[in-house]
């Protein structure tokens, strides 16, 4: 046996684990295509995510999959969400795009976004969105995609995100309107598709809420993907971080959670290190 294949985590395969693209790609050693997906194969996950159709040849390549694929807007595509009308036909256009990309590599889901509270995303001073437009809006616009999504079996996944970090514009989203878990829920329910669901992202939930096992057992029906990220900070799954990762994702076997585990932390030191450990803390 070489000495690689002895580094290499011994899995128990409960847990389907994926690899955030940008993550490693944009922040850190910045890897490029390939070595994000020949870390991945060789840690054992399945999936490299976020990562846009046309690299999705290298995800072949390595036997990986796309666990969840970029909406296809531009920009940071969280700004421009669900919550604004004047979006609506761009979003579900793009999505659209994406869905049926994923329908014909077979792959599972698309990300979503509730967007910024402002008329103007790009500008604070604008005129605010109050949260019952923002729900109808959010309403309206999934349901219509929902029935391409339906037709397609495709699953778009609505994230939640937290707007207390201010440190980094991947930290927090100050003004991102979808920071209540219980709105993203209710809007979540209110469309009513089993294509439609949640992205439950264990950091953003923690920063927001706490009291993870309970969010867990409130929204086991809609989750639809997870993420994970060390608390606070969007570091790694270390022991200089709040959230007791084995206890969580038991918590999601235990409540029938079979789909992936995305880990979408932001590098602060070897990051191959860092994905070898959260690989295995996750392995439950």
């Amino acid at each position: 046996m070489t000495h690689a294949e002895e580094s290499k985590p011994k899995l128990k395969g409960r847990t389907n684990q994926s690899v955030a693209f940008w993550c490693f790609n944009a922040r850190g050693e910045k890897w490029n295509t390939e070595k994000v997906c020949a870390v991945t194969k060789d840690l054992g996950c399945k999936s490299v995510e976020l990562i846009a159709p046309e690299d999705w040849g290298a995800l072949k390549k390595h036997g990986l999959v796309c666990a969840i694929a970029p909406n296809g807007m531009p920009g940071a595509p969280f700004m421009r969400g669900f919550n604004n009308e004047k979006f609506h036909d761009e979003i579900i256009e793009r999505t659209g795009k994406t869905i049926d990309a994923c329908a014909d590599a077979k792959y599972p889901n698309v990300i979503a976004f509730v967007g910024y509270k402002w008329t103007n995303p790009d500008d604070p001073k604008s005129a605010a969105i109050s949260t019952d437009d923002a729900f109808a809006n959010c309403v309206t616009g999934l349901k219509k995609l929902a029935l391409h999504a339906e037709k397609k079996g495709v699953t778009v996944c609505l994230e939640h995100l937290n707007t207390r970090d201010d440190s980094d514009p991947m930290k927090g989203h100050p003004g991102y309107q979808g920071d209540d878990l219980d709105f993203v829920a209710r809007v979540l329910k209110k469309v009513g598709s089993p294509r439609i669901k949640l992205l439950f992202d264990i950091y953003h939930v923690q920063v927001m809420h706490g009291d993870l096992l309970r969010r867990i057992d409130q929204t086991k029906d809609l989750i639809g993907h997870v993420h994970t990220a060390g608390a606070p900070g969007r570091g790694e799954l270390d022991d200089l971080q709040e959230v007791n990762y084995p206890a969580v994702i038991k918590k999601l076997i235990d409540v029938g959670y079979t789909g992936y585990i995305g880990h979408e932390f932001i590098p602060t030191r070897d990051p191959l290190a860092g994905l070898k450990q959260a690989v295995t803390l996750c392995d439950v």
